[in-house]
Order: C-alpha cells, then structure tokens, then sequence
C-alpha cells in the first residue's frame, strides 16, 4: 500500500488543483506548513497532482527545468534548478493562439528543447551519456504560469506547483546536436515585434546539456528516470516578458530557428 500523504500535503494539493479549476489564484501554499515548508514536501505536493492527472487520462511527455538563472535561484535563496511535468495537452502548435482565460497569469520565456532517443537511467548523468541521448534540439517557448497569486511565490510554492508549468511551443524543425554549440547560442524574443528578451545558451546553467545532465541524474536518483522519447525544457535563456491578451511573441535561437504564439484577445474563448 502507498505512504498515504500528510493532510498539508493534501491540502497545498488541493488548493492549487482548485485554483487550476476555476480560474482563480489563490494564497501562496508554503503556509500550509511548518516554518514554510521543504523541498521534499514540496515534490509530495507536485506528485500527488501529477497522480490525480493520470489518474485523470492526462499523459506524460516530459519534463520541464525551472530555477536555471543564478540571479532567479538568488531571488529565491537556492543553489540548485528545480522541475516539473510536461502533459500532452500543455502542447501549443507553432504559431497557434492560446485561448483567453486559459492561464491565470502568464509570462513568456525561450528555452532549448531536446528530444530524447534513449533512456537514462545512470544517478550520475554525464555529458557524454546525454550527448549520445538526445536525438535532436527545437526552439521553445515555454509558458509559466504560477497558481499563486501575483506570483508572490517561494521555493516551496513554485515546486509544489508544478515548477510553474503552463504551456509550452515547439518549433518545427529538428536539429541534430552535432550541427550546433547549445552554450553557444544566442535568442532574441519579440513581443509584437519589439525585442523584450536576449540571451544565450551560457546563461542557462553554462549550457543546457548542463541543465540536462542535472535532471536526468536528479530524477534517476528518484527512480524516475529520462526515458527515449522524453520531451525537456531545458530553462530560460533569458529574462520571461508577461504575456497580455493579443500579444504574439516569437523567439529566434541562432542554429535552431524560430518559434512562436498569440495569445487570443480577451472576450475570445476559442
């Protein structure tokens, strides 16, 4: 029989399941527990929801790694990146249009996709085992999103959310890491064709193999490893823009090309 989950846990669950729900972000969950919380109830929390998702027919199809800038972990007084779990349905098409009122307070960031063929299973991830792995890089967007309200969150709040996952985009055109450098790279992002975000590959842990070699050791120590086929964002190559009602955001990555998505006015539920 499982561990059953602390009533905290259960009720930090809860109130990010109901704020998902019905559109509304509510209190920061940290309060729910002692002296605010740890990172392993805060990855109870995330579990028990990512649970009711399958148990809700959702399919996993990867993972995302948030806390990648040294200035964000300082902001929240951490030392490591943190992670969460990419469904089916937080896919957007490239170029597609996120329905109004779908989010509750989104923002914008390019990030690096790798595609794996291969499964890792070592707790101590090399490059060389994640260079062998991947099958392939795409351009990103990913779309955080917090359920606490006005993103007043901390390390326990953004991990028991889900590391903030919202939705996320990818280009269309696969690239092999054997044609281009990801610590190397540069990004641009636009909103409405004025530039809001710069950065590169470096910016994201040294490299977002690095960032990559992170999860795929982290969650092989939990015993859920990578697996071929996993989809990972690897973290922000720059600063995330808010996303408003109509705003369309595109972001070119040297090597990899573009991606982009609108966002439906308000009034506009399709």
């Amino acid at each position: 029989m499982p561990h059953p989950d602390p009533p905290a846990v259960l009720k930090a669950a809860d109130r990010l399941a109901d704020a998902t729900r019905t559109g509304t972000a509510c209190p920061p969950v940290r309060e729910l527990f002692d002296d605010g919380g740890d990172l392993e109830t805060a990855y109870a929390v995330q579990q028990l929801n990512v649970r009711r998702g399958l148990d809700a027919g959702r399919r996993i199809v990867g993972r995302k790694i948030g806390l990648t800038s040294v200035a964000v972990q300082r902001q929240l007084g951490v030392d490591r990146p943190d992670f969460g779990t990419l469904f089916a349905d937080m896919a957007v098409p490239d170029g597609g249009e996120v329905a109004a009122g779908r989010l509750l307070q989104p923002k914008v960031e390019a990030e690096v996709a790798l595609v794996l063929g291969r499964d890792l299973p070592h707790r101590e991830c090399t490059v060389v085992d994640m260079l062998r792995a991947v099958d392939f890089a795409l351009p990103a967007l990913e779309i955080v999103d917090s359920r606490v309200r006005g993103w007043d969150i901390s390390l326990v709040d953004t991990v028991a959310d889900n590391a903030s996952c919202g939705l996320y985009v990818l280009g269309a055109t696969p690239v092999p890491l054997t044609a281009v450098d990801l610590r190397t790279v540069t990004m641009t992002m636009t909103l409405d064709g004025e530039t809001v975000s710069e950065g590169s590959g470096a910016a994201c842990l040294g490299s977002p193999l690095n960032a990559a070699v992170w999860l795929a050791s982290a969650l092989a120590e939990r015993g859920d490893p990578l697996r071929a086929g996993d989809l990972v964002l690897t973290g922000a190559l720059g600063p995330m823009a808010p996303a408003t009602p109509g705003a369309l955001f595109e972001a070119q990555i040297s090597g990899l090309g573009s991606v982009r998505v609108g966002f439906a006015a308000e009034g506009d539920q399709q």
